[in-house]
């Protein structure tokens, strides 16, 4: 969970990367909150961004906004749909929540700290969950492993594992999590990179240590998630609110794994 606000001093927007879990934003500001995605749609307000979603710009003028990343697993929970029904895009987040959203709006923007900000959505979250599961625990056991390993897992024995056929894990994970299970360990392993790079580690040793066979690898798997390069992510203040990123960042003004980005 981030807070971000901006203040009126750019226009031109950021470039928000793509990340291994569902993105949820709640716009609460003055001014709304616009992103434009690489169909070239735009979409103003409070939104829902599918896992691996395609690099997008967010934009906008005095706008405050909490974002929070779901894991796939807890989204059918949480939201009410499949991750695979947002098939990677960005909706309209009232389209899932309705009357709570605008409620929760109001909170927001009536809250003084970004502390009760926090705690106000963690709520919502909370009354939202539809409690159970409709993701086979094979498919979470996968999933999980593929974060734990950093994407550097093949499927066949992941399927092995669980006592699968490759088809069937296949069918099963993509219909529950979105993405098909390489694909998904594809966005983690870039999801792992880039927070090397904006840690500062070069390139030659976030390919090396990453798993991918050379610095090219890297540079297309970057530039088919970013549309830029290993060196431009490296320095996109987007993952400046990531404890993995920045390790004990700005830690006495937040609880773990919770940033603000002004």
């Amino acid at each position: 969970m981030a807070g971000f606000r901006d203040r009126g001093t750019s226009t031109e927007g950021h470039r928000a990367i793509p990340h291994p879990s569902v993105t949820v934003v709640v716009e609460f500001g003055a001014g709304p909150l616009i992103v434009d995605d690489p169909t070239g749609r735009q979409r103003r307000g409070s939104l829902v961004a599918g896992l691996g979603f395609g690099a997008v710009r967010v934009r906008g003028e005095h706008f405050a906004a909490v974002q929070v990343r779901l894991s796939p697993v807890l989204v059918p929970a949480v939201l009410g749909v499949s991750p695979a029904d947002l098939d990677g895009a960005v909706a309209p987040l009232d389209d899932l929540w309705g009357p709570p959203l605008a409620r929760l709006r109001e909170q927001l923007a009536a809250a003084s700290t970004w502390a009760e900000r926090f705690a106000l959505t963690d709520a919502v979250l909370a009354r939202c969950s539809r409690g159970g599961t409709s993701v086979d625990p094979e498919v979470t056991w996968a999933w999980r492993r593929i974060l734990a390993s950093h994407g550097r897992v093949r499927v066949d024995s992941l399927a092995a594992a669980v006592g699968w056929s490759r088809r069937r894990l296949w069918s099963r994970f993509h219909a529950q999590i979105g993405l098909p299970p390489k694909r998904a360990a594809t966005l983690v392993r870039f999801d792992h990179a880039a927070h090397r790079l904006a840690a500062g580690v070069p390139t030659a040793r976030v390919a090396a240590d990453s798993g991918y066979a050379d610095q090219s690898h890297l540079h297309r798997d970057v530039l088919a998630f970013t549309g830029v390069t290993p060196a431009t992510v490296a320095r996109e203040p987007w993952l400046a609110v990531d404890d993995v990123a920045w390790p004990g960042h700005a830690a006495r003004h937040r609880p773990p794994g919770r940033g603000i980005r002004h």
